[in-house]
């Protein structure tokens, strides 16, 4: 009862909650984990809230043993709970890890195939520059995006490299090999599907937005170490109006005059005591739904040996 009122709550409460955080900004990689903790959290304790309905606590609190034997049952023999609210939560379950599943199917098999017809489009239609290490493509507008997938390169527009410095260009492409090496667009994928499974759920259409925009700024920072901050700030402005496919990740976008006016301005690291909360607030997301789920089975299992002991 507890993991399916959290699953309710969580859903409208933690996003306004996760939106007051200060620091997020300062340390993106580490909010980006929160925000897909708290997604975690609320999608494995709605599961883990019909399976705890479905299989008393007595089975799981007697031994693996008996546990183990209750599924074999359920898999030779049926369900082994007569009761139709564990048949109606086995139900449940089972539709939520179908949901899930075929969702995020259709969103990796969509993207990819996006991905593959405008590569063979940029075959016909670019060259690879070695000394870029980009696929450079003859066309006016300004544009800088990485097309993610096994051999994933950056790509840049001759618009692009007329009006960057060299510097500029060397600082934007370092940014899209950050999120190459990244693989953000499997961390885009894996919140696109709560998205499309769960639409209007609150929490994970925010949280789509902010891990878009964080992994920009967590490429940001990646690019920086290598390049000076002033280089990116400046190839961003200059992209600012690039609109690149739906599917890649590009460096410049809506949210690259806020980006730059963070590059020009750096934020302070994170303390080490701010880090350690956030990876415990992360650990508490992730273990909470768990825990809360075995208790009732740790209580069972207590009771019966405890009372094997004294008798």
């Amino acid at each position: 009862m507890l993991l399916a009122l959290y699953a309710a709550l969580g859903v409208v409460a933690l996003p306004r909650l996760l939106s007051q955080v200060a620091w997020f900004e300062r340390a993106p990689r580490l909010a980006i984990a929160m925000w897909q903790a708290a997604c975690a959290s609320v999608v494995v304790s709605a599961l883990l809230a019909a399976l705890a309905v479905a299989v008393p606590a007595s089975v799981l609190g007697h031994g693996l043993a008996d546990f183990f034997e209750a599924c074999a049952t359920l898999l030779s023999h049926g369900v082994p709970f007569t009761s139709a609210s564990a048949r109606i939560a086995l139900l449940l379950a089972g539709v939520l890890v179908v949901r899930i599943t075929y969702c995020a199917a259709c969103v990796l098999l969509s993207a990819r195939r996006e991905r593959r017809r405008h590569a063979e489009m940029l075959a016909i239609v670019g060259r690879h520059d070695s000394r870029l290490g980009a696929m450079v493509v003859d066309y006016d507008e300004c544009m800088a995006y990485c097309l993610p997938g096994r051999h994933g390169l950056p790509v840049i527009t001759t618009g692009a490299l007329r009006t960057l410095t060299s510097a500029q260009t060397a600082a934007v492409l370092a940014h899209e090999h950050a999120h190459l090496r990244g693989r953000h667009h499997l961390v885009l994928a894996a919140v696109r599907t709560l998205v499309r499974a769960f639409s209007g759920a609150p929490l994970f259409a925010r949280a789509s937005s902010e891990i878009a925009r964080l992994v920009e700024l967590l490429a940001d920072d990646v690019a920086a170490r290598g390049h000076p901050r002033v280089h990116i700030a400046a190839a961003l402005v200059g992209l600012a109006t690039g609109r690149v496919p739906d599917f890649a990740l590009g460096a410049g976008g809506e949210t690259a005059l806020v980006r730059v006016r963070r590059l020009l301005d750096p934020v302070e690291p994170l303390r080490q005591r701010e880090r350690l909360v956030g990876i415990l607030t992360i650990g508490v997301l992730l273990a909470g739904p768990a825990a809360v789920a075995a208790m009732p089975g740790v209580r069972a299992f207590l009771a019966h040996y405890c009372e094997s002991f004294i008798f």
